[in-house]
C-alpha cells in the first residue's frame, strides 16, 4: 500500500510544497514518486539577512501566509506525514526562534533547520533518482539557492539502486546573497559584476577542494536559477517544466544567457517569457553562479533538473 507524504522546502527566496505518493516498499530502488501536487511561492525569507543578520518581520509574515495555504492543502489531500526543511536564511538569522515558533503554530510540525551538508545530500538524492540509465556518473550536483549553493559529488551503484554520496559542501553564494552584496544597481555595473564573479569564483574554488567535482562525468543543476536559464536557452514561449526537466544546456549557451541577463534591468528581465516575477531581480546572480561553476569544474554542459531537495525530503520519509 502506498503512503501519501508532504515535503516542504523553505529556502532563502522561495517556499515549495510537494505532496506525493511513495512507491510500495517492494517496488525497488529505481521506482519513482507519484506527484499529487507541487507548489512554489516567492517569499524572500532571506530579505536583508546578509546585511542585518536577522529575518525581517515582513518576510516572516509573507512566509506564514503561504505556509497556511500549504497546511490547508496538505490536510485536504490526506498526507499522513509532513517534513519541512528550512535552509540557509533560517540557519543564519539571529532571530531564528521566531521563525520556528511561527512554523509550529501554522503547520503543526517544527521545521528542521538542516545543515548545509544535509541540504546537499537531500538535493543529490532528489536529483539523481529518476535519471535515465544512459546518463553517466559520477555526478556533480549543484543546488543554487537564495542564500547558499550546495555542491555534492556521488554516484548510483552500477545496475541501478540508491544514490551514494562521496562528498558535500555548502557555500554562501546564493543568488539573493550575491545580489544584495554586489549587484546593487539595476542593471548592475561592470565593476559590480566583476566583484560578484570574483567572490563566486573564490567560493567555488574552495568548494572544489572539498568535493571532487572536476572528476565528475555529469553536472546536474538544481533550483530556479538553473531551470530559468535552461528555459531561456531553449527559447521557450512560457515556463514548461516538462521541457526543462533533464534538458542539457551547453556552456556557451549559459554564458550567452548570463551575459544578457546581467545587461538587463529587472523590468527588462520580466519581459522574458519563462521569468517568474519573483526571480527577475536576482536571476543575474544565479546565472553567474552557474557559469562560474561550469567554468571552474571544466563542465561543457549542465543537465537542468526540476527534481531537487524537495524530492529528497519526500524520499527521506520512505
Amino acid at each position: 500500500m502506498t503512503e501519501r507524504v508532504a515535503a516542504i522546502d523553505c529556502g532563502t527566496n522561495s517556499i515549495r510544497l510537494l505532496v506525493a505518493d511513495l512507491p510500495e516498499p517492494s517496488a525497488g530502488p529505481e521506482s519513482a514518486l507519484v506527484d499529487v501536487a507541487r507548489r512554489m511561492e516567492i517569499v524572500r525569507l532571506g530579505q536583508g539577512v546578509d546585511r542585518t543578520g536577522r529575518l525581517a518581520p515582513e518576510a516572516i509574515e509573507r512566509t506564514r501566509v503561504v505556509l497556511a495555504r500549504y497546511a490547508a492543502e496538505i490536510s485536504s489531500l490526506g498526507a499522513t506525514r509532513v517534513r519541512m526543511c528550512a535552509t540557509s536564511a533560517s540557519r543564519d538569522a539571529a532571530n531564528a526562534d521566531e521563525f520556528r515558533a511561527m512554523v509550529l503554530g501554522t503547520l503543526g510540525v517544527e521545521p528542521e533547520v538542516v545543515t548545509g551538508d544535509d541540504e546537499a545530500r537531500l538535493s543529490f538524492t532528489g536529483a539523481v533518482r529518476g535519471l535515465r540509465p544512459d546518463v553517466r556518473g559520477p555526478f556533480l550536483v549543484v543546488d543554487i539557492g537564495g542564500g547558499s549553493t550546495e555542491f555534492v559529488v556521488g554516484d548510483r551503484p552500477s545496475g541501478g539502486g540508491t544514490a551514494t554520496v562521496q562528498a558535500a559542501v555548502s557555500m554562501d553564494i546564493g543568488c539573493v546573497r550575491m545580489t544584495e552584496r554586489h549587484l546593487r544597481d539595476d542593471p548592475p555595473t561592470p565593476e559590480q559584476v566583476a566583484a560578484a564573479e570574483a567572490d563566486i569564483t573564490a567560493a567555488v574554488e574552495r568548494a572544489l577542494t572539498v568535493v571532487p567535482g572536476r572528476e565528475a562525468a555529469t553536472l546536474i543543476g538544481l533550483a530556479g536559477s538553473v531551470t530559468t536559464v535552461a528555459g531561456i536557452a531553449l527559447g521557450l514561449p512560457e515556463y514548461r517544466s516538462e521541457r526543462i526537466h533533464h534538458a542539457r544546456v551547453p556552456y556557451a549557451d549559459v554564458v550567452k544567457v548570463t551575459t544578457d541577463l546581467l545587461a538587463r534591468s529587472a523590468a527588462e528581465r520580466l519581459t522574458i517569457p519563462v521569468m517568474h516575477p519573483g526571480r527577475a531581480d536576482v536571476i543575474g546572480a544565479g546565472a553567474l553562479v552557474l557559469q562560474v561553476v561550469m567554468r571552474s569544474a571544466g563542465m561543457s554542459s549542465v543537465i537542468a533538473s526540476e527534481h531537487d531537495i524537495l524530492d529528497g525530503i519526500a524520499w527521506s520519509l520512505a
